[in-house]
């Protein structure tokens, strides 16, 4: 079985190492270089990935990934797509090959998106960023995710237990970009509830009130909007929207109400 991982990069000289020794487990390490001013693409060629550096411009997320998925070879078997900042507990592969079948297509696996301050896990869900090398491509501006356009029906998708990936992102990071493609993205698809709720979350942040919890509003009346864990953050969201404008009483009496449906 041939297992190739590729990512996106730029600036990202401080993680080269951690990440490339966290796939090393890897056949093959490939990497799309959007224009790098730090080393990180002369890094990661000293530490033996495949790098191409090329501008994506427009920039959006989904064309970078496609084309970093254009650079895994043919004959690949397996993709795995992280980012620099994201390590894999050692093992993954054997875990992984245990997991994967002839007709299986795509895989899911444990992922620790935030950690607390006391090294303890934070917010924990289950991605699905491993996939068969055809039939797949991404989609979406930002938080961009993987889509089936393979022939007949992709299958279930295959719980890969005991593969885990950690992230350790870098806080100083700028998210200026995010708010533009993820109104880009929303209006490109009004009725996809995951990014809808990231726009109002990106609205938080800007403390743009009113436009967070319009946005929200909008998130929990999609009937797909099933996710509890992120129907509670739309909830916790609109409740802090509502105080920072100084509505106390009125978040109290919604969120309640709200957490009562």
């Amino acid at each position: 079985m041939k297992i190739v991982v590729y990512a996106i990069s730029k600036n990202e000289i401080s993680f080269v190492d951690r990440w490339m020794d966290s796939m090393l487990e890897a056949d093959q390490v490939v990497v799309l270089d959007t224009g790098s001013e730090d080393g990180t693409a002369e890094r990661l060629c000293a530490r033996g990935a495949a790098v191409t550096v090329e501008q994506i411009v427009p920039w959006r997320f989904d064309r970078a990934r496609n084309r970093s998925l254009e650079l895994v070879p043919e004959d690949a078997d397996l993709c795995v797509c992280t980012d620099l900042d994201e390590v894999f507990r050692p093992g993954w592969r054997t875990a992984l090959e245990r997991a994967w079948t002839p007709e299986t297509r795509q895989v899911s696996y444990r992922y620790t998106w935030s950690f607390q301050p006391d090294g303890s896990e934070g917010v924990v869900f289950w991605q699905e960023k491993i996939h068969a090398r055809h039939g797949f491509q991404w989609v979406h501006p930002v938080h961009e995710v993987l889509k089936w356009v393979g022939e007949g029906d992709r299958g279930p998708v295959t719980a890969a237990e005991g593969v885990q990936l950690d992230h350790h992102p870098d806080p100083s990071k700028s998210r200026g970009q995010y708010l533009p493609l993820l109104e880009l993205s929303v209006e490109e698809d009004p009725e996809d509830d995951r990014n809808l709720h990231y726009l109002g979350r990106e609205y938080l942040y800007y403390g743009r009130w009113d436009d967070c919890i319009r946005t929200l509003k909008r998130h929990l009346a999609l009937p797909q909007a099933t996710w509890q864990d992120e129907r509670a953050a739309s909830m916790r969201y609109i409740a802090k929207a509502y105080t920072q404008k100084g509505e106390r009483t009125l978040a109290r009496t919604w969120y309640l109400r709200a957490a009562a449906e």
